[in-house]
């Protein structure tokens, strides 16, 4: 019976032993687990990212935007967008786009970058080159304005009065950057296209633009 008694003793003391380690002990352990928590905090906003310090102001379109559309402040707004999502060109204040025209369809949040409009970066970008200039014309045939499409390559030709004069190559592999929208109504006027080319080419078209008829041919 004695022997059971101090047996019991026992048990109840180091389970009161337990209870009673020294406070240091306790705080090593607390310590180990706070430890233990940051560092998992500190992996998990790693991977999560600071989401606002990562979002930049983009100009996106307000609206549906149609080729040949001298753009007011109603059809811009700024969003915010992931760094890592913005394209090359992208416009970040609306002003730098307010009074361009646009080069081509644009759906509604689509970002605005410069290439979409009308300027000296998308005649370098349509040419390949820094020498880039944007050329309006109008052919001899309206029609065949119906299916040019922007991007489409063509040969820039003159054409004769009669048939005794040849028709003659003016400019080759120029980029169609602009074909200006159709209208309804009796009170139509011609459409126009615009045709990013080097300079000295631009410049040849242009002149000959004034004094005839001008065609295309298509690659």
């Amino acid at each position: 019976m004695q022997r059971r008694r101090d047996i019991l003793s026992r048990t109840y003391g180091d389970r009161l032993a337990r209870l009673t380690r020294p406070g240091w002990a306790r705080t090593t352990l607390a310590r180990r687990t706070a430890a233990g928590v940051l560092v998992l905090l500190a992996f998990f906003l790693l991977i999560r990212g600071d989401r606002d310090a990562d979002e930049v102001p983009v100009v996106t379109a307000a609206r549906d935007l149609t080729p040949g559309r001298v753009l007011v402040s109603s059809d811009l707004r700024v969003t915010p967008m992931s760094a890592g999502l913005v394209p090359a060109g992208a416009l970040s204040a609306p002003g730098d786009a307010i009074g361009h025209t646009v080069a081509g369809p644009a759906r509604s949040g689509e970002v605005m970058t410069d290439v979409r409009l009308l300027g000296p970066r998308l005649a370098a970008a349509a040419v390949g080159g820094p020498d880039g200039r944007v050329v309006p014309i109008r052919l001899a045939d309206p029609e065949v304005t119906d299916v040019l499409r922007v991007g489409d390559r063509v040969d820039v030709l003159t054409v004769g009065g009669d048939r005794s004069t040849e028709p003659r190559v003016l400019a080759s592999s120029a980029t169609v950057v602009l074909v200006s929208e159709k209208e309804s109504g009796r009170a139509t006027r011609e459409r126009v296209v615009m045709l990013a080319l080097p300079v000295d080419a631009a410049t040849t078209v242009a002149a000959a633009s004034l004094s005839g008829a001008l065609a295309v041919t298509f690659h």
